[in-house]
């Protein structure tokens, strides 16, 4: 084989890996843009290395995404945008390969936005056993060897981790489509038409809103009441000339899946301009995420232009 053909087979097994390292970047990282770049980044590591040495290829390229995310994640950059607030883990529309393996439940919360957050609580290590571990069910031996630790270090690291998102998580489980989607609805309905009582009836007792601002604040807004909750949705949800102006444009509003959870989009054209994604809990809402910061929904646009949607819930909004 000569050398160009070497290439193309090389560059060829690299691409049949190239959606599962993306799924592990983004799980680890929480946005698809640096997920992106790790996956690239670790092509070009790829293509520099002596190949013929390599044995096990998909072993050696989850090393090196891993071990490549894990210096994002340890950056001064990275640990000062995540320390004063002002992050969210990029949303994904059901559908995206960057998901990943959503066979088992653990799989699909671990790429929910509700375990992503509780994820910051991890040290980079215990992140990354947890995810090997409990989405890509890799075994500690394999664990240990991709992260340079112990088989017991590896044990530890996701006793800890398990603990401490167990400690964190919100209860309910998975909600019913169906019941899901009616509750959005609901939500939806009576925010635009300020029934603020309705909107309370709808939420738990510890219910929690957070919203990037637009991506026109330094931090995260945050409201931790039933009661604020609700006034930040009527206000933020009724429509208003100015906020069609801040749009770009007259939305649509969109029931769809994101990040395995129901959410609402608000789509001007073909370009997705919000997102507010709902985690449900014992038939109620536990937390509402709005997300309109355009660098966040960049992926997400792309994939609904790719979308085929239901019928709006709000055709003019």
């Amino acid at each position: 084989m000569d050398s160009t053909a070497t290439d193309r087979f090389d560059t060829s097994r690299f691409e049949a890996s190239r959606s599962r390292l993306a799924s592990l970047a983004y799980r680890l990282l929480g946005s698809a843009a640096d997920a992106e770049d790790a996956v690239q980044d670790a092509f070009l590591h790829w293509q520099a290395a002596d190949r013929q040495r390599i044995k096990v290829p998909e072993a050696w390229l989850t090393k090196v995404v891993t071990n490549l995310c894990l210096d994002r994640l340890r950056s001064a950059r990275a640990r000062r945008e995540r320390t004063v607030g002002a992050w969210l883990p990029e949303p994904l529309l059901d559908g995206d390969p960057m998901l990943g393996p959503a066979d088992s439940f653990e799989q699909r919360e671990s790429v929910s936005l509700a375990v992503l957050t509780l994820m910051e609580r991890l040290s980079p290590l215990e992140r990354a056993v947890y995810l090997l571990r409990e989405a890509f069910s890799h075994s500690h031996a394999e664990i240990a060897e991709t992260l340079d630790i112990t088989e017991s270090a590896s044990q530890q690291h996701l006793h800890r981790a398990r603990r401490r998102i167990t400690a964190a998580r919100r209860g309910g489980g998975e909600a019913d489509p169906a019941s899901a989607r009616r509750i959005v609805e609901e939500f939806l309905a009576a925010a635009s038409s300020g029934r603020t009582e309705r909107l309370v009836a709808l939420l738990t007792d510890d219910a929690t809103a957070i919203s990037d601002g637009a991506g026109l604040t330094e931090r995260l807004l945050r409201y931790d009441t039933p009661q604020r909750v609700a006034a930040v949705a009527r206000a933020g949800l009724k429509p208003t000339p100015a906020k069609r102006r801040l749009a770009g444009g007259t939305s649509a509003v969109h029931y769809a899946l994101v990040n395995g959870a129901p959410a609402i989009l608000f789509v001007v054209g073909d370009q997705v301009v919000g997102a507010v994604t709902f985690d449900i809990a014992d038939g109620k809402i536990a937390t509402v995420r709005g997300i309109a910061a355009p660098a966040r929904l960049v992926r997400l646009t792309r994939s609904w232009r790719r979308h085929e949607p239901d019928a709006p819930l709000v055709a003019q909004w």
